[in-house]
Order: C-alpha cells, then structure tokens, then sequence
C-alpha cells in the first residue's frame, strides 16, 4: 500500500466501507470493528516535521485520535495517548505501534467527564513526557436520538461534559506548560455545519468547539500560542457502531459525500501534523474541513 505522500485518486485510494449492520456498547473498540478502520500504521511516513515536540493526544486509542498519535510519532514526536480504561485493549495496541515508531508514549486512562481528572490527566502527561507543546482535545461522545423527547438529561450532559467541558478544563491545566510555539488543536465536525436531526447534542456541541477554538486563539495569539480545529466528515470509527449511528445506516456510510466514501483516520492524520507544526506558524483560529468535499462555510 502507498504513503500518504504518493499521488493518487482520492476517489478509490480506500474502497467504500461497506460495513455489515453491527453494534458495540459504548465507548466501542477498534479491536472488535468491521471492516478494520487504517490509522496508518503500515502507510504514515513521516519527515521529522515535529522533532523533538511533546504532545497529549485524548482519545488517541482508536479513530482520528489513534491515526494522529502514529503520525506525530512517526514525525519525531513523543506522545501521551488519553483514554477510557475500558480501551485499555485498543490503546496498548497503538501504543506499540507509537513505541515501535521510535518514540516515547504514555498510556494514560482516564474518564475526562470531570474537571479533577482533566487536571490529573495533564499532571501525568507533563511527568511522563517533561512537558508538553502540542495539546490535541479530540475525545468525542456522539450517540444518535431520534426523538429530542427521548434524549435524556444524562445523555446531553455527559455528551457537553466529554465533548466540550473536558476540552476547556484540559485546555486551562494544560496553558501553564505551553511556551510561545505551542499548538492547541480541537476536533470538531462537519456536524457544526451540517447537523444531523439525529445528533442534536453531539452536532451542538461541536458548533462549540468552533466558537471556543476562534475565541481562544484571538486571546492566546500574543502569547504566541496557535489555536485551531480539525472538521472531519464521516470517518469510520468505533463511534459509528458504539450508538453513532444507526445500523441500518452503516453498509452505506460516508456513501453521500463528493467522493463517494467514508473517510479513513489516516486521512485526517496530516491536517493535524500541519497545525501542530511550525509550517502553520501564520494559521490560528482556522477550521479546517477534511470532509470529502462536504459545502461547509
């Protein structure tokens, strides 16, 4: 298989996803995912763009989170992968594939629903790495409701509290340690743009984390600290089939986009090696849109 620096048709560079109706109890695991999703383990090359960076990547046991720790190994970073324990299956395997890139990880499980553990989290990251510049807030909640009469409190609670609460109170552990040239990067969504009427709390909340991205880089930009996002379309992850979506919807996932397809975690991998890295220098307070030709703002 090519790296992702070799031409080729985005069209079919990945077959359709073609996923037979499946489900997993929430959070779900790569490990149990069919068709397997590439996070560029066999295919991410890297070129020594983040030398010597330190980075704390949530989520980064499966999905965009796993394929952006790889890539940011791969290109000479160190990395600290957050995630539930009950991932424990799935972030030792990416953890290994960091590890076998050449660079230090730490494994850190933690429940990011409230502020102690963000702080906690962030405490670790900085002891096991000596410090971080590069902050990825890419953990997500989504579980689809049809019915706003049936989306309960504890739903749209917890969906904020993982999507958007943790983002800010990891963020705010996380500024003491970031030196002019850091780089905060949050993942949001076409969602924001596009919402779907069965994801009414996961699409708000990542209307937030646009807003939250542009406030904070306008007040961190003296500081010489670039704060952006990264909007995926519909990538095929565990959180598909862990209440994402339903499953009848699944055999003909990401099918509706301009290029006909879901999107695979690797795609998503450069767009955040590029806002981590200094050839962003002149970009804060951008969204960028890695959706398959989806007509976003």
């Amino acid at each position: 298989m090519t790296d992702q620096l070799t031409f080729q048709n985005p069209v079919d560079r990945f077959d359709s996803v073609d996923a037979p109706k499946q489900h997993q109890d929430a959070p779900g695991l790569d490990a149990d995912l069919a068709p397997k999703a590439d996070h560029g383990e066999a295919t991410y090359r890297g070129t020594g763009r983040l030398t010597g960076r330190k980075a704390l990547v949530t989520g980064g046991d499966s999905g965009i989170g796993a394929a952006v720790a790889i890539a940011f190994a791969r290109e000479g970073a160190d990395v600290a992968i957050a995630y539930l324990p009950d991932e424990q299956e799935d972030a030792r395997r990416i953890a290994a594939v960091v590890e076998g890139s050449g660079a230090t990880v730490a494994m850190l499980p933690y429940d990011i629903t409230t502020a102690e553990a963000c702080r906690g989290l962030v405490a670790d990251a900085v002891e096991a790495l000596g410090g971080i510049d590069i902050l990825v807030n890419n953990a997500g909640k989504q579980q689809f409701c049809e019915r706003l009469e049936d989306l309960s409190d504890e739903q749209f609670d917890e969906t904020f509290r993982t999507n958007v609460y943790a983002m800010f109170w990891i963020t705010k552990a996380a500024l003491p340690h970031l030196e002019p040239g850091s780089s905060i990067i949050n993942t949001t969504s076409v969602q924001a743009y596009l919402p779907s009427e069965i994801l009414v709390d996961y699409a708000t909340t990542k209307a937030a984390i646009n807003t939250f991205t542009k406030a904070l880089a306008g007040q961190l930009a003296p500081r010489g600290i670039r704060v952006n996002a990264v909007a995926p379309g519909p990538i095929w992850t565990p959180l598909q089939v862990a209440g994402g979506q339903p499953k009848d919807k699944l055999p003909d996932f990401g099918e509706q986009t301009p290029l006909g397809r879901a999107g695979q975690p690797t795609e998503l991998a450069p767009a955040y090696v590029f806002l981590a890295s200094a050839e962003s220098s002149y970009v804060t307070g951008e969204t960028l849109n890695v959706n398959g030709g989806m007509p976003t703002p």
